[in-house]
């Protein structure tokens, strides 16, 4: 798995730190994995979009220097997580409006 650059709707980017890989990130937006993932608030976009049907993303969760990435489930139908170390992380710009509450961007819109 590795950087692709179909990404849909990136909010950040971190470099995997054992084999040098970078990814981007969206937000999990996705309502029917939701009670699956729930802990879940990232996509990690990897390099296997639609080979063998395949979504060409993970979900996680992001943190400064860690990353829980589910990389299967187990025979429950339960996530099977990884932790990757990471390196480089880094917030894209274009995601600042997102992290302001509603009554701050209402705010900002009448300056």
């Amino acid at each position: 798995m590795a950087f692709l650059t179909y990404t849909q709707n990136p909010i950040g980017s971190f470099v995997e730190k054992e084999c040098g890989n970078t990814f981007e990130y969206s937000k999990n937006d996705d309502p029917h994995y939701l009670y699956i993932c729930e802990d879940m608030p990232h996509k990690i976009w990897v390099a296997s979009q639609q080979i063998g049907g395949d979504s060409g993303f993970r979900y996680g969760h992001v943190r400064k220097t860690v990353v829980a990435v589910v990389v299967d489930e187990d025979e429950y139908g339960l996530p099977v997580i990884e932790k990757w170390q990471i390196k480089n992380h880094r917030v894209y710009d274009n995601t600042i409006p997102d992290m302001i509450d509603a009554s701050r961007l209402s705010f900002l819109k009448k300056l």
